[in-house]
């Protein structure tokens, strides 16, 4: 693909998640990045400079003023809605950064904004792309562990306090459950679909943000998942999910393994290897350029209604756990 036929693309915000996407973009065969824009111009000169971006602004607005085809929303979570809205209303195609919104009705307004511009639009739910994935659910559906009994899976790592922080500051939307509880609750949708039962406790810092939510989801054919997340500790960070004929590991950190095991009825174990040089965005990436170069409007893997389910099952575990922005 010749350099003028690449996805032009253009990040709002360049944080911590926009450096590592930026970082992967750039090993991209079939997109490239044009442009970034941050609320402070030498941030966003920096950055440009760091991943050899033609154009940097410091207004999100100003980005439209140059040609650009994706545009990655990595603001914090309580901007993505009005950071989507704006890219879908000058016609750009959005990636935004999970939590797709800070609620359904946030979420469902982003979706209907980008089917009235007839615009691509989706959550980048990176984990949903990686080859582990693919692979467990490949295993999962050839019956390699039977029935799926039950699946365990948490996230946890220790970060200090400090109430102005993205992780504690309930203004950015703070907390452990939406930033990485989000990531087992997902697995747990897209193994075991939308559950019938759900419980969920949680722990709270002096801010409000939910420092550990443990949540446990039960389904109609007699199957759970139990699951957890926290930032008052570095967990083991896996994933199991336990059939009737065997399980399956992913390993840590499970949301971006690299490496999964199944184990059968005998205790034989097969290692399935997924070693890689990017952070693992770039499957998701390449998604989007696909998506992009073949006209499409949203993606047939990370769908708007797979999106509308997770948030409202988002919604209805923060509902159990008391969780409140």
């Amino acid at each position: 693909m010749e350099k003028s036929q690449k996805i032009r693309w253009g990040i709002i915000g360049a944080g911590k998640i926009a450096t590592k996407f930026a970082s992967d973009l750039s090993t991209s065969q079939t997109g490239e990045l044009v442009a970034v824009a941050s609320t402070s111009l030498q941030r966003a000169q920096e950055f440009a400079l760091k991943f050899d971006a033609e154009f940097a602004f410091g207004s999100y607005e100003e980005i439209f003023s140059v040609e650009i085809d994706a545009i990655y929303v990595a603001t914090p979570h309580t901007f993505h809605k009005e950071h989507t809205l704006l890219c879908l209303n000058h016609g750009v195609a959005v990636l935004c950064e999970k939590p797709f919104g800070m609620d359904e009705d946030e979420v469902k307004e982003m979706i209907q904004l980008a089917k009235s511009k007839n615009v691509f639009l989706m959550e980048a739910m990176w984990t949903r792309f990686l080859p582990s994935t693919l692979k467990t659910l490949e295993l999962i559906e050839s019956g390699a562990i039977g029935e799926v009994v039950t699946i365990y899976a948490d996230f946890g790592f220790r970060a200090d306090f400090d109430p102005e922080s993205r992780l504690y500051n309930m203004k950015l939307g703070g907390g452990a459950f939406l930033d990485i509880g989000i990531y087992p609750a997902f697995l747990s949708l897209l193994i075991l679909g939308y559950p019938t039962g759900i419980q969920a406790t949680s722990t709270f810092s002096p801010t409000g943000s939910d420092i550990t939510t443990s949540f446990i989801y039960a389904y109609d054919n007699l199957s759970t998942a139990v699951l957890n997340c926290t930032v008052a500790s570095e967990t083991h960070s896996e994933a199991i999910i336990y059939g009737s004929k065997g399980h399956i590991i992913l390993h840590k950190r499970f949301h971006e393994a690299r490496k999964l095991t199944l184990v059968n009825s005998d205790g034989e174990e097969q290692v399935f290897d997924f070693s890689r040089d990017t952070f693992g965005y770039n499957y998701e990436i390449e998604e989007v350029n696909h998506c992009l170069a073949n006209g499409k409007k949203e993606s047939d893997l990370m769908t708007q209604e797979l999106s509308l389910k997770l948030i409202h099952l988002l919604d209805q575990t923060r509902a159990a756990a008391g969780i409140k922005y």
